[in-house]
């Protein structure tokens, strides 16, 4: 098992430092690439797509040299038409070579995501090779503990924390993380930083955290690569990532590398250990490969022949022509806009 590269960014996705570190990462990967953007923890607000568009469109320029192919999931909420729990919503993560969130809410993001089908099948990708990517919110949400910031930056509640999705939770490590540690916006009358909540209620959140809890701070514009086959990480960008444990913080500014190892003892599960469900796995490593969901020639042109049968209205032919295509699994749909192919299962 090859696990996948990980990266967390602070701020600044779709900035040059941000660029940077999206092209390290697109390096090691397969050609051409395949990005899954999910606008999950956005999935609240009402311009949720603008949100992913504008990253989709930032990393189409940024690295136009890998001929990537986007897609950008709407897995916006539970219980919805566009839920993280629906197969056909969530089908790209299956063949996605790098998986990406961002901005939005840390809560919202772990609260829709927990147990949901999306997360199970971000896990067993990155298990299978995938990179994963988070920046800004998704960050804090990736922690084994979620730093509530909204509530307490902005509806003014006390300082708690709140459970996270726990990612590297699977891999034996308990790990927290902040972006945006140092954050000016407030100037010298207000400390933003530890993501705008500042360093005195940050204090105050660390004490509800336990003891064997490591809290990954990020400045902006700046992330790290964690390389789980060499067992080092390296940081990027333009300024610090600092490391906090046992109340003592230690700093590792841009081109640094560390060992994994200064996170706690990597405990690599086997891949069905640490929840993910069998039926999943087993859709993962069997999903289809590239190209496999396209049509074929054979396809193509029993359609276009089929479309004659029905524009000379022999219907029998173009009934007769319709079990053709299913036998190849393929099933036609008519249309108001004419003919559409959908793949099926099994042929009859």
């Amino acid at each position: 098992m090859a696990l996948g590269k990980i990266a967390f960014l602070g701020s600044g996705e779709t900035s040059l430092a941000g660029g940077r570190i999206f092209e390290t990462l697109a390096r090691s990967l397969p050609q051409p690439l395949r990005v899954a953007i999910l606008e999950t923890p956005a999935g609240f607000e009402l311009n949720s797509h603008q949100v992913a568009a504008r990253v989709a469109d930032f990393l189409k320029a940024r690295l136009q040299n890998y001929s990537p192919a986007i897609d950008i999931i709407p897995a916006r909420k539970l219980g919805t038409p566009l839920s993280p729990d629906d197969p056909q919503v969530v089908k790209p993560l299956l063949s996605a070579d790098l998986i990406f969130m961002g901005p939005g809410s840390p809560t919202y993001t772990a609260r829709q995501l927990r147990g949901s089908l999306a997360w199970d099948i971000i896990r067993a990708r990155h298990r299978l090779g995938a990179t994963l990517a988070f920046a800004s919110a998704a960050t804090i949400s990736i922690g084994a503990w979620a730093l509530p910031v909204y509530e307490i930056y902005k509806v003014g509640e006390d300082v708690h924390t709140k459970t996270g999705l726990n990612l590297f939770g699977d891999f034996g490590l308990h790990l927290s993380f902040i972006p945006h540690w140092n954050n000016v916006d407030g100037g010298a009358e207000l400390d933003t930083s530890r993501c705008f909540i500042g360093k005195e209620r940050f204090d105050l959140w660390q004490k509800e955290l336990p003891d064997e809890n490591i809290t990954i701070g990020l400045d902006e514009h700046t992330g790290v690569i964690i390389d789980f086959a060499t067992g080092w990480c390296e940081v990027g960008g333009v300024s610090s990532v600092s490391i906090v444990r046992n109340g003592k913080i230690d700093i590792f500014p841009t081109g640094a590398k560390f060992a994994l190892s200064e996170f706690g003892t990597l405990s690599i599960p086997e891949p069905l250990e640490r929840s993910i469900p069998l039926e999943i796995w087993n859709n993962v490593i069997n999903a289809p490969l590239l190209g496999e969901d396209k049509p074929s020639d054979d396809v193509l042109a029993l359609l276009e022949q089929r479309e004659q049968a029905r524009a000379d209205k022999n219907w029998a032919e173009s009934d007769r022509l319709r079990d053709q295509i299913a036998a190849l699994s393929w099933a036609v749909q008519d249309t108001k806009d004419g003919q559409k192919l959908v793949k099926t299962d099994h042929g009859p």
